[in-house]
């Protein structure tokens, strides 16, 4: 029997290179442009499995992940756009991009260390999202590294750069493994005390890359409880059990099945757009959320040691947005899982600390897993 486990192991990836030679990837010469004088690229990492993932500097952003289907059939399950220029000048939608310095919303743009009072752009409404309209996401990050796999993005974000405090240094290092993990290490310091929370905001649809609903694919989250949110979509600072709600996806769930229950919470997200609790945190890589797609057949598991996990629904896209490959990302063509600390922690104590010292090391990982 190991020896039928082995043929068919050979099989599968002698199919999968087949399949890659019909496949056409994104040109990297489509990215060859300049923003605010500095050089945007697109990069190439190819794993021995004939995975290939391609990222850009612009945001240092996951641009598509190539990885087969139940026939072997290599296909993009990334959303977004496909080049240099789309990113730069169409709509922003975070598509693919490290977040910082804080992924998520902070209400009312304003956190307090110790007694002094920093104030940030309100670019959400009344609240600060994903590190103001010139985060981490809008920068040129120097690439530092570069093997046929692996990939490290540097980034200095000066004292007072969209209203923290520190000159913070950040490394975040991508590695696409043999093991068909697309993994994210994110690594950073500060000079002055401040808050720091990164992410990375990934657009996924495992069919078809965004040419139809993700409200088929099943979702599991390793997580008992939520944080509830405002109108503002700021959590209230309660914890509250999944059990008998449209949250509960500790066993797999079609995304849409529950989606447009009449629920205050879901009416207030326009859907899924919430913080899960994990379960398990002990500073080691647990499965935080599983999806599954069961018409392509593709399998996509996160890991994280992030104490939560923020499932996104796509419920702001509108069909308005042309990406790659002339696709329209219409209403709920996509998701995103992006392995966090809570939203808002800076003003709830009661959440797990996001604040950096000098003299600490900031250290965050994030795998996504394809079956």
């Amino acid at each position: 029997m190991k020896y039928l486990g082995v043929f068919i192991l050979a099989l599968l990836l002698w199919n999968c290179s087949e399949k890659k030679a019909e496949l056409t990837i994104l040109s990297e010469q489509d990215f060859n442009t300049t923003y605010k004088g500095e050089e945007v690229k697109l990069y190439t990492l190819e794993n021995s499995n004939g995975l290939i993932c391609q990222l850009t500097n612009f945001g240092a952003r996951v641009v598509s992940l190539y990885t087969p289907n139940k026939d072997g059939n290599l296909g993009d399950v990334v959303v977004g756009y496909g080049t240099g220029d789309d990113f730069i000048n169409k709509k922003e939608n975070f598509f693919g991009a490290i977040i910082g310095r804080y992924g998520n919303r902070i209400g009312e743009g304003r956190f307090v260390i110790d007694e002094t009072e920093y104030l940030l752009e309100k670019n959400d409404g009344a609240n600060h999202l994903h590190g103001g309209s010139d985060g981490f996401h809008r920068q040129v990050w120097t690439v530092e590294n570069q093997t046929g796999n692996e990939i490290t993005f540097s980034l200095l974000s000066p004292d007072m750069a969209g209203g923290y405090p520190g000159n913070v240094q950040v490394q975040v290092k991508y590695q696409l493994t043999d093991a068909n993990e697309l993994e994210i290490e994110y690594f950073a310091e500060t000079d002055k005390a401040t808050v720091l929370n990164l992410t990375n905001h990934t657009y996924f649809n495992l069919k078809d890359a965004g040419k139809s609903s993700i409200n088929d694919h099943k979702l599991t989250i390793n997580a008992d409880y939520y944080t509830p949110v405002d109108g503002g979509l700021i959590p209230t600072g309660e914890l509250v059990a999944v059990a008998g709600t449209p949250f509960d996806f500790t066993s797999a769930t079609a995304i849409g099945d529950r989606v447009d229950t009449e629920d205050d919470q879901l009416a207030k997200g326009k859907g899924y757009d919430h913080n899960w609790v994990l379960n398990v945190n002990n500073n080691e890589a647990v499965l935080a959320a599983k999806v599954e797609d069961p018409v392509s057949g593709r399998v996509m598991e996160v890991y994280t040691i992030e104490p939560g996990i923020q499932f996104y629904g796509g419920n702001f896209l509108d069909g308005t947005i042309e990406g790659k490959y002339g696709i329209s990302v219409d209403f709920r063509g996509a998701l995103c899982l992006e392995t966090q600390h809570f939203p808002d922690s800076p003003n709830k104590p009661e959440f797990p600390s996001v604040k950096l010292l000098p003299g600490e090391k900031y250290h965050s990982l994030c795998i996504y897993k394809f079956k």
